[in-house]
């Protein structure tokens, strides 16, 4: 393996890494921030990283309105609300099994392409999807389906997480057109900022403001990891990986996500990694594995996987 292609695959590691463990590390902050204000301190710093790279690498620029405004509307949707379900869902949800959940991201891809776009699925796209949704069943429901039948499905977060999978594939589809226009850097910049304005809003409507200056070292950990790796130092790594090596081979290290989550949660968290969990998310893995290799598959990956 040459270095170049030997540097590409340790920063995508690295990234998905970072995000495997950001499920645990929300988790962990969670408990002395709200979820607004968790998710405008963590984009503030994720910001900051991004406004450094960006301007060490030279690739700051104006943009036209008309393209600041469709910037807005992708920080809306992918920073703003997306991060916003997903703190959410955490307050409830296990790290774990949110790992699993959002894992299904390219399952909603290819609906949308379906939807939006006249894709054909194919029979094995078609299996792909209902395979996966059985996983995300016995996951959630930790193998009991029947409870499922009564209206019981697992915690209340669990669902926010579901919603977020397709959040980030409607992000991830309208992102593709900006990025053939844009460096990732310099798109990620103004598209996490704006994102961060609008999350400003809500967190000024937040009555709150006085959690920070109760954040214990431990809390501050967490919140630095989050704004500083997860939503900085990640996102460039993981778009420096997808210039130097083709995009299929990088997404497939994405699959690493959710088993990094699940990991990291039992030996953190003490979240225990139950027969149904396990089941459930290789259901998951191979459903989303022939989602991808059906024959009108994405063959790029626009964004990072969905992560918290």
């Amino acid at each position: 393996m040459d270095r170049r292609r030997a540097t590409a695959l340790a920063e995508g590691l690295f990234a998905v890494l970072v995000w495997g463990a950001s499920f645990i590390a929300t988790k962990v902050a969670l408990v002395e921030l709200s979820p607004v204000a968790l998710v405008w301190a963590r984009f503030a710093m994720g910001v900051a990283v991004l406004g450094i790279a960006v301007a060490a690498r030279r690739q700051f620029a104006l943009v036209r309105p008309r393209e600041l405004a469709f910037f807005g509307l992708l920080g809306l949707i992918g920073i703003a609300l997306h991060q916003w379900l997903q703190s959410n869902a955490l307050v409830t949800s296990r790290a774990s099994t949110s790992g699993w959940i959002v894992a299904t991201t390219p399952v909603f891809m290819a609906l949308l392409g379906r939807a939006v776009l006249g894709e054909r699925l194919g029979a094995t796209r078609v299996g792909g999807i209902a395979l996966a949704a059985f996983g995300v069943l016995l996951v959630v429901s930790r193998g009991h389906l029947a409870a499922l039948a009564e209206g019981r499905i697992g915690a209340p977060g669990d669902l926010l997480m579901v919603l977020s999978a397709p959040n980030w594939a409607v992000f991830s589809v309208l992102s593709r057109r900006a990025l053939r226009a844009h460096p990732a850097t310099r798109l990620m910049f103004y598209v996490m900022t704006l994102g961060w304005l609008c999350s400003t809003a809500l967190y000024l409507a937040n009555p709150g403001h006085g959690e920070f200056a109760r954040l214990s070292p431990r809390g501050w950990a967490a919140l630095a990891f989050l704004g500083v790796a997860c939503s900085g130092l990640a996102y460039i790594a993981w778009y420096d990986a997808l210039q130097r090596m083709p995009a299929a081979q990088a997404g497939a290290l994405l699959y690493l996500e959710p088993l990094i989550a699940m990991g990291v949660a039992a030996g953190v968290l003490g979240e225990p990694i139950g027969a149904a969990t396990i089941a459930g998310g290789a259901v998951i893995l191979a459903g989303v594995w022939l989602v991808n290799r059906g024959p009108a598959a994405q063959s790029d990956v626009a964004v990072g996987p969905g992560e918290e």
